[in-house]
């Protein structure tokens, strides 16, 4: 058998009482632990590059590229059993002991790897505390500088088999819990954000249709996970309970979460019926309904734009009530604030809430100034007020916007919000391709984010691409119907029909965008300027006097082009000329 030595870092990680725990009750504690590896230890080795060599029962090694990469996953595991071992009793909980050792290793032709490294990792992980991360010397050597954490130093320790002492590093105590998430609560009980998707009910009197019922189930489930800062039950536990007449209160007590999603499928005729609850866990209260119908399509096809728009709506509904929650704490911490402010948000970008959700997360970041979410908040408030013209120093709010998303995304490699907003910011500094990819990479995140399919179709019409806008609103729109933004993404759409000489076109999305929301002028001129173009100018006059705004002129307009596409820049000149024909102003 051929072999190769090589320099590793190795990552050990082992149960601790795994024996104790599995006697307890073998069943549950298994089913958690194919869980945790779905839904936590896999994704976190996977965004770290690493390779896992072996699993051992209760245990697992893993091979990294990068020591850094190896504590920065071994931090982010923690982090997470934390927030799932929150409010169980001692003799329910998963924990860790973590060893990493950066060292000599021979790896086999079937990819196993032998040697001192990983006895060493091995007997660091033995000699860790419960929810610990040991290190060696050589590891902590290349770390130290690296990762803003304190580590404390053990000394030289004798480690059995190992013929020399080596010196041992271990992050210090609280280190682990907060030093990577925003999410991780202060207080013993279930996470924020937590939920688990039931077994949807199927309601027809078609078994075969019980396989469309759990396939909504189970992509329901994929797709909330992959939130950040959602804690999702995985889909091994909740189907445990499919068929099965349980008292939700007692579901939320057994799994730790704070809330409960139930559902029911049903045929009816050539319509298909799906209703979902979101209950409270803790009072057992309805705190969110929603009902689909849809006529009967494609199953697979119909599958997917169910679970897109199921998760769309929850999981801002389960942001919503955190806020609820939050607004009700005596002395709110750093993410109570950051969910207030975004409760403020999500009833509509409008100079109040947004005034009112700024001070919010800026109180949030005095009081934890890595809080992701609260980060987040402030650059989305800048953001908005810059874009929408409800500042003079829109530059100077535009820069610090993207300083906070950048110190968001450092800390969050993987925030979809984070992309989705350092892409928009990316479109209003005319760097539109920059923008695309940020916006690409917030779908590769979470597929079922409207917004970004909504900013792409926008970035394309200032790339001189308007061919391509439309069919990323649809695609907005079939996502998240009732979004609060659905308004701009009509104007967008009737813009792009407007650029490419559709006339008809664009007065259909452009009514639809002033059904919506009649107060923003800017759609108004633009309906102005596809009835000139119809012959219809005292229409077109009068829709402009309709939405007379002190602020908006034509040479406002020609200055604040955010791209310098030339296709662009041509279909924005032959706008203002229609401008003038409306009687808007010049100056």
């Amino acid at each position: 058998m051929s072999e190769t030595r090589k320099i590793a870092a190795i990552l050990v990680a082992d149960i601790v009482g795994f024996s104790r725990l599995a006697g307890a009750d073998e069943d549950r504690i298994l089913a958690r632990l194919r869980t945790l590896r779905s839904d936590l230890i896999d994704p976190t080795i996977a965004v770290h590059h690493g390779r896992v060599v072996k699993r051992t029962g209760d245990g697992i090694v893993v091979e990294f590229r990068s020591v850094v990469e190896a504590v920065r996953c071994a931090i982010e595991v923690q982090n997470g059993l934390a927030e799932r071992n929150a409010g169980l009793p001692p003799e329910r909980r998963i924990e860790f002991r973590i060893g990493i050792h950066l060292g000599d290793v021979v790896e086999e032709s079937d990819g196993d790897l032998m040697g001192d490294g990983v006895n060493i990792a091995a007997r660091l992980e033995g000699i860790g505390e419960p929810g610990g991360v040991c290190l060696s010397e050589d590891a902590y050597r290349l770390v130290s500088e690296k990762l803003k954490h304190e580590f404390a130093d053990l000394g030289k320790k004798v480690l059995k088999n190992i013929a020399r002492p080596i010196g041992v590093y271990a992050l210090k105590s609280g280190g682990v819990a907060t030093a990577l998430s925003a999410f991780s609560p202060n207080t013993p009980g279930p996470p924020r954000l937590s939920v688990v998707v039931l077994p949807f009910a199927n309601l027809s009197n078609d078994p075969d249709q019980e396989y469309f019922v759990d396939g909504v189930t189970e992509s329901l489930t994929t797709d909330l996970s992959r939130i950040v800062g959602f804690f999702v039950i995985g889909r091994s536990t909740a189907f445990t309970y499919k068929g099965k007449n349980v008292n939700l209160k007692q579901i939320g007590r057994e799994l730790n979460v704070r809330n409960i999603l139930e559902g029911s499928i049903q045929r009816s005729g050539n319509r298909m019926r799906i209703n979902v609850q979101l209950v409270d866990a803790e009072s057992g209260n309805h705190v969110w309904a929603e009902r689909f119908e849809k006529p009967l399509a494609d199953l697979f096809d119909m599958q997917d734009e169910i679970v897109a728009r199921l998760a769309n709506a929850l999981g801002m509904q389960l942001l919503v009530v955190e806020a609820r929650r939050a607004e009700r704490a005596p002395h709110p911490d750093s993410m109570d604030l950051s969910l207030q402010g975004w409760a403020w948000l999500f009833k509509g970008y409008t100079p109040d809430n947004l005034a009112t959700a700024r001070p919010l997360f800026e109180r949030a970041l005095a009081l934890d100034s890595a809080n992701v979410h609260g980060l987040v908040g402030v650059a989305v408030a800048d953001t908005t007020v810059a874009t929408r013209s409800l500042t003079d120093d829109r530059a100077a709010r535009l820069a610090a916007a993207e300083d906070f998303l950048t110190r968001a995304l450092s800390l969050a490699p993987e925030s979809t919000l984070a992309h989705l907003w350092l892409g928009i910011v990316h479109l209003y500094t005319n760097r539109g391709h920059q923008g695309i990819r940020e916006l690409e990479r917030a779908l590769e995140l979470n597929p079922n984010l409207a917004e970004a399919h909504g900013q792409i179709g926008f970035a394309n019409m200032l790339l001189g691409r308007a061919e391509d806008t439309e069919a990323h609103i649809q695609r907005a729109l079939r996502l998240s119907p009732r979004d609060t933004n659905a308004s701009f993404w009509y104007l967008i759409a009737g813009c792009a029909k407007l650029y490419l000489g559709a006339e008809e076109g664009a007065i259909g999305w452009l009514r639809r965008s002033i059904q919506t929301n009649a107060n923003i002028p800017l759609t108004h001129f633009l309906l102005a300027v596809a009835l000139v173009r119809l012959g219809r100018l005292p229409e077109a006059r009068s829709e402009a006097r309709l939405a007379i705004d002190p602020i908006f002129t034509i040479s406002r307009f020609r200055a604040n082009a955010l791209s310098d596409n030339p296709t662009y820049l041509a279909q924005r000149e032959r706008v203002i000329e229609d401008f003038r024909k409306a009687g808007l102003l010049e100056e």
